[in-house]
């Protein structure tokens, strides 16, 4: 990679899980900011109705920031954190 381009990005979205109206809660981050991640690493739990999902890493990099804290209510379709493509 052309250290002069900038690093290719991409963001996580909250998934539709199918639970219609429920609301979801980002219950906990597992992965704080600048930290590696491989794709399909664990980065955060989601809480609806009582069930936790496990959303995982989009790729292997770095989670660049948190768009979002934790106890936050989110809706699908909505970015919640930014991944940079990284060894």
């Amino acid at each position: 990679m052309d250290p002069l381009l900038p690093s290719p990005r991409q963001q996580l979205v909250v998934p539709d899980l199918g639970l219609g109206d429920m609301p979801l809660v980002l219950s906990l981050w597992l992965v704080p900011p600048g930290a590696a991640v491989l794709i399909g690493d664990r980065v955060a739990e989601l809480a609806a109705g009582g069930v936790i999902v496990d959303l995982e890493a989009p790729l292997s990099g770095r989670l660049v920031r948190q768009f979002v804290d934790e106890d936050d209510r989110l809706a699908t379709g909505m970015a919640i954190a930014e991944f940079e493509v990284g060894p």
